[in-house]
């Protein structure tokens, strides 16, 4: 019997050691791998932080566009908020772009100060990424722009009115510098001679704001569209309508109609489009309603509760006749 339990001990210890060995192999190989992570890694964060220190602020933009690729890491929000306060507007437009495309929410604050750049460029890209991150702030930034009612400093307009009327400067904002959408990416070649002619009322610039003001819920938006769908230059009604459109608000329909007479035919096939849109979503929307308005808050109905076990029974108000009433008066 001692022999036999003597054996068992000594098989228990020899699992146990051969258990230990394999821990022990599998966490030098964890470690090991990791090293070779981090060592890999190093280089290429001293690479980045590198290219965001060069004198040339075209290779800092290069560093900084860059980080817009890396999501869901601290340390890129970290620089990129870092390079938002660089004393280049381009390197700061950048920074505003990648925080965007990261879709950093910790760098709220940091785009909402940004809005109040002294350059026009990186108010719109830190606008574009608030956009990205769900924030209204950036509709109230593309609805005074459009309307011309940002007018924070004076040499905002001036940058405002030079990017919405040279088209070289738009093509690079649109394309480069945050706003991330190009209207009618396939117009016909008339849309596009349209929109070059017209440079002094900044017509592309327009219509991109529009496109970024379809998702804003205020109604204020909804009217402004609206009335834009009447404005003369074809391309901006055409814009309007499909803002509208994206928006889904079936009581802007009958505002829509008359575009099915509209002259041109791009104004007419885009107000149809819409009309149908707004046409199909129309019940589903008319429910929501019904529903939000039935549905009652726990609040009020509390107060209500506690206004009924406050209020007198009929038996104890006091009756008072009409013509007592009419004495008293």
């Amino acid at each position: 019997m001692s022999r036999n339990l003597l054996k068992k001990m000594l098989n228990r210890r020899t699992l146990r050691r051969s258990t230990m060995i394999i821990v022990i192999k599998l966490l030098i190989s964890a470690f090991t791998v990791q090293a070779c992570a981090q060592a890999a890694t190093d280089p290429a964060w001293s690479l980045l932080e590198a290219g965001l220190t060069q004198k040339s602020a075209a290779r800092r933009v290069a560093a900084v566009r860059v980080l817009g690729h890396i999501s869901n890491d601290p340390h890129a929000i970290e620089l990129a908020e870092k390079a938002l306060k660089d004393k280049s507007s381009l390197v700061r437009t950048a920074a505003a772009t990648s925080l965007g495309e990261m879709h950093a929410s910790s760098a709220d604050s940091s785009l909402k100060a940004a809005l109040d750049d002294k350059n026009f460029s990186v108010v719109m890209a830190a606008a574009h990424a608030l956009l990205l991150l769900k924030d209204r702030m950036s509709y109230d930034v593309y609805y005074e722009v459009y309307i011309g009612e940002r007018k924070n400093n004076s040499g905002m307009i001036a940058q405002q009115m030079q990017i919405l009327h040279d088209p070289k400067q738009l093509a690079q904002m649109a394309f480069n510098e945050g706003i991330g959408y190009v209207p009618f990416s396939g117009i016909p070649w008339g849309a596009y001679q349209t929109i070059t002619k017209d440079r002094k009322n900044g017509v592309a610039a327009k219509a991109v704001l529009l496109s970024a003001l379809a998702t804003d819920p205020e109604a204020r938006t909804g009217k402004l569209l609206l009335t834009v769908s009447q404005n003369k230059n074809w391309v901006l009604r055409v814009a309007a309508l499909e803002a509208i459109a994206k928006r889904g608000e079936p009581g802007l329909l009958q505002g829509i109609e008359p575009r099915l007479s509209d002259p041109k035919r791009e104004v007419r096939l885009a107000a149809a489009a819409t009309i149908i849109r707004l046409d199909d979503i129309a019940p589903a929307k008319a429910a929501e309603t019904n529903v939000a308005e039935t549905k009652i808050p726990e609040t009020k109905i509390a107060e209500t509760n506690i206004a009924e076990t406050e209020a007198p029974t009929k038996a104890e108000e006091p009756h008072v006749s009409n013509a007592v009433l009419q004495a008293a008066k």
